[in-house]
């Protein structure tokens, strides 16, 4: 064996053992962005460049300490140090600015909390009963909890404005949604995909059907917008009924959230809603029948998986699965077609049967 193939170099153990180092410290990774979010670190450095030291006295850190810091997110990429103790941020830093056009501030807040975090000290108990984690963990369910947290749901509801930002910018030219007269989107938030979808379609309507709390800033969004008169925002619980009115019946990130039981009913209670020519219109992640790395995908989709299990006791779903739910609601699915890779969401058409 000659010297170069003995120490120089980098093979299939050396990637291996790389890989299962970056995975075994994934946590403390998580912890030093969840601490730069939480000082607001982006934002301070800005768009120019910052010293450690002028960093450290504004958030009461000795300089060395502050540097400390900077450099472990250097590492990670979310930041450069041009000359030592000087600090500017990377592309990908820039997106944890909260003026940034595509920022992921609220959604990194969110994912690094540690109401969001912790109940992940109990994977092994959650898979081993079914039970949630979070519900384990603080008594409650997420939502529940949320609705007593005005803070942390005002976080999470921009949380989930942010993630779906993405899908908004591709999905109303990713689908005909011009044969329709009226969208609700069930589950809709603030209305950011709703408002997307009929700004690019002029003829439709729209009607957000949310929880109180969820449906917060929705009247907001439709009048910065511009959308008066188009789009109007309805409240209740969609596992009870939903209103009538609407022939489209849009669902982003919304069935994942349940268990097939109720997500079956979710179904159920649109199909009861539409007319005879309506569509239900799922937006979510379609898993292969079995598994393979995603190089493409912004989130892996089986981490995901286990998030939904962890923190709502929910799950990704196959075209099998969702061919189940749909049949089991009086749905036929017509049509799964993949929006881009790096959006990670298949929209999945349905048909009253």
């Amino acid at each position: 064996m000659t010297e170069s193939a003995g120490l120089g170099t980098a093979g299939p153990e050396h990637d291996g053992r790389r890989a299962i180092m970056q995975w075994v410290f994934g946590a403390r990774a998580t912890e030093t962005v969840a601490l730069a979010v939480r000082l607001g670190l982006p934002d301070a450095i800005g768009d120019g460049t910052a010293r450690a030291e002028d960093l450290g006295r504004r958030h009461g850190f000795p300089p060395r300490q502050m540097t400390r810091l900077l450099r472990a997110l250097a590492s990670l990429g979310l930041c450069t140090e041009p000359s030592p103790g000087t600090f500017a941020l990377a592309p990908a830093g820039a997106l944890l600015r909260k003026d940034h056009p595509d920022s992921l501030y609220d959604f990194a807040r969110f994912h690094t909390a540690p109401q969001t975090l912790q109940p992940w000290t109990r994977l092994e108990s959650s898979l081993r009963s079914g039970r949630t984690a979070f519900e384990e963990h603080f008594g409650v369910p997420l939502y529940q909890y949320l609705a007593g947290e005005p803070e942390l749901s005002a976080v999470f509801n921009a949380a989930m404005s942010q993630e779906t930002h993405r899908t908004a910018q591709t999905l109303p030219g990713a689908y005909d949604f011009g044969r329709f007269r009226t969208v609700m989107d069930v589950g809709g938030g603030d209305g950011t995909l709703l408002a997307a979808v009929l700004a690019h379609h002029p003829a439709l309507k729209g009607v957000v059907f949310e929880t109180v709390e969820g449906a917060a800033q929705a009247a907001d969004t439709f009048k910065a917008a511009g959308l008066d008169g188009r789009a109007t925002v309805a409240t209740g619980d969609f596992l009870a009924s939903l209103p009538q009115g609407a022939d489209l019946f849009l669902i982003k990130s919304v069935l994942h959230n349940w268990d097939d039981e109720d997500a079956t009913t979710i179904l159920r209670n649109c199909r009861a809603a539409m007319p005879a020519h309506g569509r239900v219109l799922i937006v979510e992640v379609v898993l292969p029948d079995r598994a393979a790395p995603d190089d493409a995908a912004e989130l892996d989709p089986y981490l995901k998986d286990l998030q939904m299990q962890v923190l709502v006791g929910g799950r990704e779903r196959t075209r099998a699965d969702f061919d189940q739910l749909c049949a089991a609601a009086g749905l036929t699915v017509t049509d799964v077609v993949p929006l881009p890779p790096h959006i990670g969401f298949s929209l999945v058409e349905a048909a009253p049967n």
